[in-house]
């Protein structure tokens, strides 16, 4: 029986690419929306960003051409990892701290666990029960405080929770279906393809904006084109095809850690006891799913 695999340097770089690019991209996003509507600020961005990394494919000289056959699946992707993900997460922070939504969105890894040993028969093995119950642990006490004012507005955690089901949807699937792609055109469709519908959705929605966002707003959503959705949704890519399912998404549990502090500092939200506890056993989980095995390949 073959050893367990860890996060490979590689794999590391990926990750920590995306723990800070979207651990940040909380607070970016808190501050953006207070100028500029959801569905505008995550279209727009994530528009710009399908067509730069498009570009920058063609000009490299690279194809950005997919098969007739690939195009249903590559919408399915986009739907799940870009516009589900992307229109539920934005609406749920607009309800609760930043901080709290990145902790209730990064429940991915709860379903991500299951549904890869269904779809893709991984092991659920002793090392990936302990992660998974030291990670929903961590999710238990965050909720168990506001329970009861979760339980009379809930429509924030409800979506935060329901984007987090999309994701881990979408990450499945994309490791089932490993599309014969390179990760810069795959990336480049799926934001695009996600993108398109939140276009004219955010002129019915949010309609036509009577001026322009001030400086920091246009820098915040410069952010989001280039970091958020161009640089981590490649380096996501990358590394869910490189390593276990339940390997990435356990590990990308330390993303929230990020949205914590730099909604504390930046916000000035208040983190309390039940966010330090969740710290400390999201990292437990972070190294048991980390300690020994062999490392991914350095693809």
């Amino acid at each position: 029986m073959s050893s367990p695999i860890r996060l490979s340097r590689n794999a590391w770089l990926m990750l920590l690419i995306c723990i800070f690019g979207w651990g940040f991209s909380w607070t970016v996003i808190k501050y953006a929306l207070a100028e500029i509507p959801p569905l505008s600020f995550r279209g727009v961005s994530a528009f710009a960003a399908g067509m730069l990394t498009l570009l920058l494919v063609r000009a490299s000289g690279a194809s950005v051409a997919v098969a007739r056959a690939h195009w249903p699946k590559l919408g399915m992707l986009a739907f799940f990892n870009v516009l589900s993900w992307n229109v539920l997460s934005t609406y749920g922070v607009l309800y609760l701290p930043s901080g709290r939504a990145a902790l209730l969105a990064y429940t991915m890894p709860l379903w991500c666990v299951p549904l890869s040993v269904w779809l893709l028969n991984e092991r659920l093995d002793p090392r990936r029960c302990v992660a998974l119950l030291l990670g929903g642990a961590g999710v238990a006490v965050l909720m168990g405080q506001d329970v009861l004012e979760l339980m009379q507005a809930p429509l924030g955690a409800i979506l935060m929770v329901s984007a987090a089901l999309c994701w881990a949807c979408g990450m499945v699937l994309m490791k089932r279906w490993a599309l014969p792609l390179e990760t810069m055109p795959l990336t480049g469709w799926q934001l695009l393809l996600g993108s398109l519908p939140m276009l004219p959705a955010a002129v019915w929605v949010d309609g036509i904006p009577p001026q322009l966002p001030g400086a920091g707003a246009l820098a915040a959503l410069a952010f989001s084109a280039l970091v958020t959705f161009m640089l981590c949704y490649w380096a996501w890519n990358r590394l869910v095809l490189m390593v276990p399912v339940a390997v990435s998404s356990l590990s990308s549990l330390l993303t929230p850690l990020v949205g914590v502090t730099s909604g504390a500092l930046f916000l000035g939200e208040q983190p309390g006891w039940a966010e330090a506890l969740a710290v400390l056993l999201i990292l437990g989980a972070v190294a048991v799913i980390n300690l020994g095995g062999r490392r991914a390949p350095a693809a």
